[in-house]
């Protein structure tokens, strides 16, 4: 088929025709939808691509009734600066908006409010077709809005921790995995008295799994648990290196930490150093989350990496599939434990 001349404005019609496939197929095809297998997709982006073919994405939402816009909400976390972002969050935005740009969509960021009807904003509002959640803080407190928007039939899907009840589609870590494999790392090294900092309630899913895991690992290698080497702490140094004080305040005997992240990690090696305890000569730690701070402290930080490109891309892919009314299902992603000179 010839190309068309600059008057004659080409469609997704004339790369079906070209490609042998049917219109839908390319609509599809050209929003990354998973429906379509890889090696078509490829096929279809490299006719539009000779064709000079761009997405009116105007007449394209206005046939489907969507805004073609995918948004991202962050929950406020308290940070060293001025961001309020976790850093793991950070590290997925880029994944999150390349994937995104690739299927088509807009990607609308902004900070979710819980004090306000937030989930009531986007999608019913139409400026938005489906809503990703980063963050909630207190899971306890967050469930009620997830349920909220499950009711109301909102397309969304969160990062966390998958639970048995009616928070919605979930893509997360496996986060108990990462908790067994840091500790089994410490019980190779000879470590016997490892503590665990980080809460391990239902408030906060995600570090009970990395504590179950801790828990595994040691009822696997026959150590009985010890209580008095638990200690709360949310993703702050600030709270790492409290956690660490009341550690020694308590004369409990301990020669490694696992830490539910990297930054309870990082302030816990400090608070170790600041007490003239070597790391990891006294006390080997590890953290979660393999943040860019992991590699560039003193000593550099064992830790379990989420890989923050396939949880981008997951989160994305899943919530096209929403809004398209594909079959889906919770998914948990690997881990990777990453050794540097903390353990």
């Amino acid at each position: 088929m010839p190309v068309k001349s600059g008057t004659q404005r080409v469609t997704s019609f004339d790369i079906a025709e070209r490609a042998g496939v049917s219109q839908p197929t390319v609509s599809r095809a050209l929003r990354g939808s998973s429906a379509v297998s890889a090696e078509t997709r490829e096929r279809i982006e490299k006719i539009a691509r000779e064709l000079n073919y761009s997405v009116d994405k105007h007449a394209s939402s206005l046939r489907l009734q969507r805004a073609n816009t995918i948004a991202l909400l962050f929950f406020e976390d308290p940070t060293a600066d001025d961001t309020l972002i976790n850093p793991f969050f950070l590290s997925m935005l880029g994944s999150i908006t390349r994937r995104s740009a690739q299927a088509g969509f807009d990607l609308l960021i902004s900070f979710q409010q819980l004090s306000s009807d937030w989930h009531t904003d986007y999608e019913d509002s139409r400026k938005a077709d489906g809503i990703i959640l980063l963050g909630y803080g207190d899971y306890a407190d967050y469930r009620p809005r997830l349920r909220a928007l499950n009711e109301q039939g909102t397309h969304f899907v969160r990062w966390g921790a998958p639970e048995a009840d009616d928070s919605g589609l979930t893509i997360g870590c496996d986060n108990r995995a990462g908790g067994r494999m840091a500790t089994e790392h410490l019980l190779k090294q000879g470590r016997r008295r490892i503590a665990f900092i980080g809460r391990c309630d239902e408030g906060y899913p995600e570090f009970r799994a990395r504590y179950r895991g801790y828990c595994d690992a040691l009822a696997e290698a026959g150590i009985k648990f010890d209580r008095d080497l638990q200690v709360d702490a949310l993703t702050l140094e600030s709270a790492g290196a409290a956690a660490v004080e009341q550690l020694l305040e308590s004369g409990a005997a301990f020669d490694a930490l696992v830490c539910a992240s990297d930054l309870i990690a990082l302030g816990a090696v400090q608070a170790l150093k600041d007490r003239g305890r070597d790391v990891p000569g006294d006390v080997a730690v590890t953290g979660f989350d393999n943040i860019p701070a992991a590699a560039q402290t003193s000593p550099p930080l064992t830790t379990v990496q989420q890989n923050a490109r396939a949880a981008g891309e997951a989160l994305v892919d899943t919530l096209i599939a929403r809004i398209e009314n594909q079959a889906v299902a919770p998914e948990l992603l690997p881990v990777e434990l990453i050794l540097r000179e903390s353990s």
